[in-house]
């Protein structure tokens, strides 16, 4: 697999998006063969999975980081944030357009992440955030 620089950031220039495993599109596959599939694509090379808050919400970034805690070392998760998603409910509010982008929605979203996804717990990892793309409203 060819890998791509950003920075002092390295992955696969593929990336395994992992939205299909959230029950978005339907019904989600049991939680063994998402692992299974996940720990697949890490084995042919991949290196760059993607996931997001509001796949769940948060349950989709648990599962990544269950299926991605034994080669925590070896990959690049980019989850996306900044969805205005209530915290105790797991309930978006209004719909997912709803975005916000402050630095305390931020950090809320780094900490709920942090919680429900095992690849945040030892001192190696770390968060970085890059922009991304804003609606026009802001």
């Amino acid at each position: 697999m060819r890998m791509r620089k950003l920075g002092a950031l390295e992955a696969s220039e593929l990336g395994f998006g992992t939205l299909s495993f959230a029950s978005t599109y339907g019904q989600a596959p049991e939680k063994a063969k998402s692992i299974h599939i996940i720990r697949g694509a890490h084995d042919l090379g991949v290196t760059l999975f993607d996931t997001a808050e509001v796949y769940g919400p948060w349950t989709n970034e648990a599962l990544v980081g269950e299926a991605l805690a034994p080669v925590r070392n070896e990959v690049v998760i980019a989850t996306k944030f900044g969805f205005d998603v209530d915290p105790t409910t797991a309930n978006a509010a209004g719909s997912t357009a709803s975005r916000s982008t402050s630095s305390a929605q931020r950090t809320r979203c780094c900490n709920a992440s942090a919680r429900t996804t095992s690849i945040f717990s030892t001192s190696t990892a770390s968060i970085r955030t890059f922009p991304s793309r804003t609606s026009p409203a802001q």
